[in-house]
C-alpha cells in the first residue's frame, strides 16, 4: 500500500486580496484537485480522503480562508498534525503590501472580511496578526504586490506544474462546413480550395485517414504550402498563448463534409506540429456522419 507521503498536498493561505483564488486556479490547471475555503479543522480529514481516493486526488491543494469560522491561528499545529500522520504538505503563503491590498479591495468595491465597522487598513492589520506565525512557517512566500494575474499563475506553474503541465496542447480538428463551424475553434482553415476526392470514384468511399486519399489531397497544387504556412502560424503564436495562460488551442480544418480533404490536412498538420515539438493531436468531428 502506498505511503501517505505519496499524496502531494499543497496548503494555500495568505492575505485576503493577495491572490489565493488565482493560485487555486493555477493549481487546477496543472492537475491538482483544489478544495477552496476549507475549514482548518477538516484539513487532516481531507488529506486522508485524498489518500484513500487515489488517482487525481493524490495531488490535492487546500485553500484556507480567514472567513471560515473554523479558521484559527494554529495553522502551524494543523500542519504538524499532517506531518505526524505521514503527509508532507507544502505551505504557500500569498502576501502583498498594504497599499496594494487596499487598492485591490477598492477596485472591486469590497470590504475586508475582518474590518467590521473600521477601515480597510484595520481589517488588513487584524489579518496580518492572525497569519503572522503561518507566514513565518510557510515553505513558499509569494509577494504579489508587483505581479499581475498571468505572472502569478506562471509562478505557481513553475513551482508545482512541471514542464508538461505548462505546455500548450494543440488539437487539429477536422469538420464539415455543412454541419456548422466548431464553436471552440481558435483558428478556422478552409480546405475547400482543393479538388474533392468525393468526385474520384475509387476514393469516394474512403477517408482522409487512408493513404490513397491522403496522397491525393496532399499531392494537389497548393496543399503543401497551405499546411506549411499554417504550421508556421501556429508555431509563431504558441509562445504568446502560453505566456497569456492558454493551455489548449483548437485549429479547425474544414471541407464540405469532413470526410476527405479536411481529415487528410488535419492529420498532416498535426504531424508537422508534433515534429516541431508541440503536443498536438488530430481529431475528426464529422468523420462517419455521411
Amino acid at each position: 500500500m502506498a505511503a501517505e507521503s505519496e499524496t502531494t498536498l499543497v496548503v494555500v493561505t495568505g492575505l485576503s486580496g493577495g491572490g489565493r483564488s488565482t493560485v487555486a486556479r493555477a493549481l487546477e490547471n496543472v492537475g491538482y484537485y483544489v478544495v477552496d475555503n476549507l475549514p482548518q479543522a477538516l484539513m487532516l480529514d481531507m488529506a486522508e480522503l485524498a489518500f484513500k481516493a487515489g488517482g487525481a486526488a493524490r495531488r490535492t491543494a487546500m485553500v484556507l480562508d480567514v472567513r471560515s469560522r473554523a479558521f484559527s491561528t494554529d495553522l502551524v499545529g494543523a500542519i504538524r498534525e499532517l506531518k505526524e500522520r505521514g503527509f508532507s504538505p507544502r505551505v504557500v503563503f500569498v502576501d502583498a503590501d498594504d497599499e496594494v491590498l487596499i487598492r485591490r479591495f477598492e477596485s472591486v468595491r469590497r470590504s475586508h472580511p475582518l474590518q467590521g465597522d473600521g477601515r480597510l487598513a484595520d481589517g488588513i492589520a487584524v489579518e496580518r496578526g492572525l497569519l503572522e506565525e503561518a507566514r513565518d512557517q510557510a515553505d513558499v512566500i509569494i509577494d504579489t504586490s508587483h505581479l499581475n494575474v498571468n505572472q502569478l499563475r506562471r509562478r505557481i506553474e513553475e513551482l508545482f506544474g512541471g514542464e508538461d503541465a505548462r505546455r500548450l496542447r494543440v488539437t487539429v480538428l477536422s469538420f464539415g462546413f455543412k454541419y456548422g463551424l466548431p464553436p471552440d475553434a481558435d483558428f478556422v482553415l478552409d480546405a475547400r480550395f482543393l479538388p474533392n476526392p468525393y468526385w474520384v470514384p475509387e476514393l469516394r468511399e474512403h477517408t482522409g485517414r487512408e493513404e490513397a486519399v491522403s496522397a491525393y489531397v496532399l499531392g494537389q497544387e497548393g496543399a503543401d504550402a497551405f499546411v506549411a504556412s499554417y504550421a508556421d502560424l501556429v508555431n509563431a503564436t504558441t509562445t504568446g498563448f502560453e505566456r497569456e495562460g492558454k493551455r489548449y488551442l483548437t485549429v479547425a480544418v474544414g471541407c464540405t463534409g469532413g470526410k476527405h480533404r479536411s481529415v487528410a490536412i488535419a492529420e498532416e498538420l498535426a504531424s508537422r506540429l508534433r515534429h516541431s515539438g508541440l503536443a498536438a493531436n488530430a481529431q475528426h468531428r464529422d468523420l462517419g456522419r455521411e
